[in-house]
């Protein structure tokens, strides 16, 4: 056993090289591409396969800064979902599929992901199976899906409602970051012109200010006092920011109590608190259609669920809930106890439930709040845009008075 390791290992690790060719057509022209094989060899025999014959055959080169590249991102996966799914309804086999889309890709990472893929199916290994070897990239949700469609022998029909599924959930979140990006790059920039003026405008003036020969208003002097502060303690400033910021990152990344109390607290912010609740309302309800849908069992449904959410407070309810619905409980009546979801919701479940319609009606309740979000991020929008006005004329704006404010003085003295 011991004697076999070295020769396996580096065949399941790494069974495929790039490299970049050179050939000759019949006519004369020189052709250059990339291809993807185990041995340079087997490079050298496809092309002349073609017609071809081969000039140069190399590696391809690493990127100067590693080379996977950067990761993989829910859009890729999101475009990679309507994009195999378009090829399966026009009748591509899926591993040409894959492959296809694979040397299409720009990003190094996924484009390695899908060509795994094509080499596990091609092998002899299940659509789901093989996503299960990136549970990453694909979650429980989208290898669920998978599994069902393949069992119902409608993969093509489940991928289009997956790759709908992932475009209208990248939207809504799309469409909140981009209300939330402006307010926070405008104070960013508030922040970094107000320290400009603390440690290099401020004591330019006060040296001015020192020529009057008469105490400074206290409203000067207060920043004169901040901007020495500054200026004498900037280093430390600086490293106490920054320590503090990885603190944060790193405590919400390790201890489920500090995400727990952050994500609790992201809820009860005024107006964003709401568009957050309703998003995790819109994303349960949208998620829970489509398993059910699939004809995953609801207790299953339920556990996977509670992921998608992208809010840990209505991960671990909806785990309460699937703990109710286990034992009996309807899950109208179990999401009633939790006494987290609006009450329509909960009454709009319970006739969709004693109508044997639950995905319809779950449906109608995820389209229902999405476009809830949609007014309340647009209206999130028009009310942050005042605020931020104040906010920069207060920070700003102060400063700028406390520096004049002694000339200001000084004219009506003179006068």
């Amino acid at each position: 056993m011991a004697a076999t390791k070295p020769l396996i290992s580096p065949v399941r690790s790494n069974p495929l090289t790039e490299y970049t060719w050179a050939a000759r057509d019949k006519s004369g022209r020189v052709l250059k591409g990339d291809m993807t094989a185990k041995t340079e060899t087997v490079v050298r025999n496809e092309l002349r396969r073609q017609g071809l014959e081969p000039r140069t055959i190399r590696r391809k080169a690493k990127p100067l800064f590693g080379a996977t590249g950067r990761s993989v991102s829910a859009r890729d996966v999101t475009f990679f979902s309507r994009q195999i799914a378009t090829m399966l309804q026009s009748g591509v086999p899926i591993v040409q599929s894959i492959e296809i889309l694979a040397y299409g890709q720009k990003s190094p990472r996924f484009k390695k992901l899908l060509i795994s893929l094509r080499d596990d199916i091609a092998g002899g290994t299940a659509f789901s199976e093989a996503l299960g070897k990136h549970p990453v990239q694909f979650n429980t949700l989208y290898r669920n899906l998978v599994k069902a469609g393949e069992g119902a022998g409608a993969l093509d029909t489940v991928l289009d409602t997956m790759a709908t599924y992932l475009e209208r959930i990248e939207a809504i979140k799309g469409k909140i970051k981009k209300a939330l990006f402006y307010p926070a790059a405008v104070l960013a920039i508030g922040g970094i012109v107000s320290l400009i003026l603390l440690m290099f405008v401020i004591p330019q003036f006060e040296d001015v200010f020192r020529g009057f020969g008469a105490d400074l208003p206290a409203f000067t002097q207060l920043y004169v006092d901040a901007s020495r502060f500054m200026t004498a303690n900037w280093w430390w400033l600086l490293i106490a920011s920054v320590g503090t910021v990885v603190l944060l990152i790193a405590g919400y990344k390790r201890s489920p109590a500090v995400q727990r109390g952050l994500d609790r607290l992201a809820l009860r912010v005024p107006v964003l608190g709401q568009v957050l609740h309703m998003s995790a309302i819109s994303r349960f309800a949208r998620t829970l259609a489509l398993t059910f849908k699939a004809g995953v069992p609801l207790v299953e449904a339920l556990d996977t669920v509670a992921g998608a959410t992208g809010s840990i407070t209505y991960d671990e309810t909806i785990r309460k809930v699937r703990d109710d619905v286990a034992v009996g409980y309807a899950l109208n009546l179990a999401m009633k106890q939790v006494n987290l979801f609006p009450p329509m919701v909960v009454q709009m479940i319970a006739i969709g439930e004693e109508a044997g319609a639950l995905d319809s009606m779950l449906f109608k309740v995820a389209e229902f709040y999405e476009q809830e979000v949609n007014n309340a991020v647009d209206s999130l929008t028009s009310l942050l845009e005042p605020i931020i006005m104040v906010v920069l004329g207060v920070m700003v704006g102060s400063m700028v008075i406390a520096m004049y404010l002694p000339i200001f003085r000084l004219a009506m003295t003179v006068g």
